[in-house]
């Protein structure tokens, strides 16, 4: 009776233990290939050339927003920044959306300001969930290899 718990806690562990580290195999983009719900940030991530970037050693957080957040933009945006000559400006939307280091939601206080790789600031308020600026945290806590990914629910855009 003692053999089979202990053989079955035992091969839990190994379960777990090796579901844990596959899901931490993974850098962020891929991450976001995988999960499927992020085929424009993908796209876009390529399109300003920041997969190199995002696959880096990091640790980055990225606020990754859904391909719904995307589409709730004013009709032809995306299409607009995918071009070659807006590159720019999707970089900085972009990078707008990573903070340097890896900030898990237990890491978070309200009314926190973060400094994000484009340059500008980000506002976190937890009074009515977890909000950064404008947009919900729909997910949290995605860890991957170089980093972490929280998802949120609508594209945040630095100030002009």
């Amino acid at each position: 009776m003692f053999r089979k718990f202990a053989i079955a806690g035992v091969a839990s562990i190994l379960v777990s233990a090796t579901a844990y580290a596959d899901g931490h195999s993974k850098d962020i983009v891929d991450t976001a290939v995988g999960a499927g719900s992020f085929e424009t940030l993908v796209a876009a991530v390529q399109a300003a050339e920041l997969v190199d970037t995002l696959k880096g050693e990091g640790p980055f957080t990225v606020f990754a927003p859904t391909d719904e957040a995307f589409a709730a933009l004013p009709e032809g945006t995306v299409e607009t920044l995918l071009k070659p000559e807006n590159k720019d400006q999707l970089v900085a939307i972009l990078t707008y959306h990573v903070v340097p280091g890896k900030v898990m939601s237990g890491d978070l206080s309200d009314d926190m300001i973060a400094a994000t790789v484009q340059g500008g600031d980000i506002k976190i308020d937890l009074d009515n969930g977890v909000m950064v600026n404008d947009a919900n945290v729909v997910q949290a806590d995605i860890e991957t290899s170089n980093g972490v990914i929280h998802v949120i629910d609508k594209v945040i855009l630095p100030e002009s």
